[in-house]
C-alpha cells in the first residue's frame, strides 16, 4: 500500500515526520509481532533514536491510524483496514516500548482498554513506576480515564514511602501523594507510612486547634 492509502490525515502526519520516525515506523512493521528492533531500544545516539519528538509523532500517527480503522465500512477494503491495523499495531508497540509522557501512556492504556486488551494495559503497568517521575504518576493519577486513574495510583502505592514525602510539599500532588502513604499504612502494614499518617494527622490537628483558638 502507498501511504495515501491509509487515508488523507493519516497520509498528511506521515508527512510530517521526522525521517528517523519514518523508519522507526518501517523498522517495526519489518520486525516480528510484539517486538522493537534493537537499533531503536537505545535513548539517545545513533540516527535512530528516540526522544519526546518521537513520543508526540508517534502519538498522532497512532491516533490518525485509530480514527481510519474507527470508519471502517465501505471506506476501506479489507486490505486497507488489516494494513492500517498493522501499521497502528506497529505505532502502539514502539510507544508501548519506549514513551516517555505521561499523556501518551494514558493514550495506550486508554486503547487497550477499548479493545479490552487486558495483556497489554498489564504489560503497561508494569512499566509505569520505573518508565516516570512520582509527579508524572500523580499526573496520571488525575486523568480522565478510570482505569489510567487506577495503575497510577496503585504505582503510587508501591513507591518507596520516602519518594512519596517529597511530594507532600507540592501543593498539586500533595493530595495523591497523602492517599498513597495512607493505602501503604492501612494495605501494606508499613511501618513508616504508619507513622507518618500518624504524624501528618497529628499536625492537622494542632493546626486546627491554632484556628479555633
Amino acid at each position: 500500500m502507498m501511504i495515501e492509502d491509509y487515508g488523507a490525515r493519516v497520509a498528511s502526519v506521515w508527512e510530517g515526520l521526522r525521517s528517523t520516525t519514518r523508519k522507526m515506523v518501517v523498522g517495526a512493521l519489518q520486525s516480528p509481532a510484539g517486538t522493537t528492533p534493537p537499533a531503536q531500544q537505545a535513548h539517545g545516539g545513533g540516527a535512530t533514536s528516540y526522544d519526546a519528538r518521537s513520543d508526540w509523532e508517534l502519538s498522532r500517527l497512532l491516533a490518525a491510524l485509530d480514527e481510519r480503522v474507527a470508519e471502517g465500512g465501505s471506506a476501506l477494503s479489507d486490505e486497507q483496514a488489516r494494513e492500517t491495523r498493522r501499521m497502528a499495531e506497529a505505532c502502539a508497540v514502539l510507544l508501548q516500548n519506549q514513551a516517555q509522557s505521561a499523556e501518551v501512556f494514558s493514550q495506550l492504556v486508554t486503547r487497550a482498554h477499548r479493545a479490552h486488551d487486558f495483556a497489554r494495559i498489564d504489560a503497561l503497568a508494569d512499566e509505569l513506576a520505573e518508565r516516570f517521575a512520582p509527579s508524572e504518576m500523580c499526573e496520571l493519577a488525575r486523568d480522565d480515564h478510570a482505569v489510567v486513574r487506577a495503575l497510577a495510583h496503585e504505582a503510587l502505592a508501591q513507591s518507596p514511602t520516602g519518594v512519596l514525602v517529597s511530594l507532600l510539599v507540592d501543593p498539586v500532588d500533595a493530595n495523591i501523594a497523602r492517599e498513597a502513604i495512607e493505602r501503604q499504612a492501612d494495605e501494606y502494614g508499613i511501618e513508616e507510612a504508619r507513622h507518618l499518617v500518624h504524624m501528618l494527622d497529628q499536625a492537622e490537628m494542632a493546626a486546627e486547634e491554632e484556628d479555633d483558638a
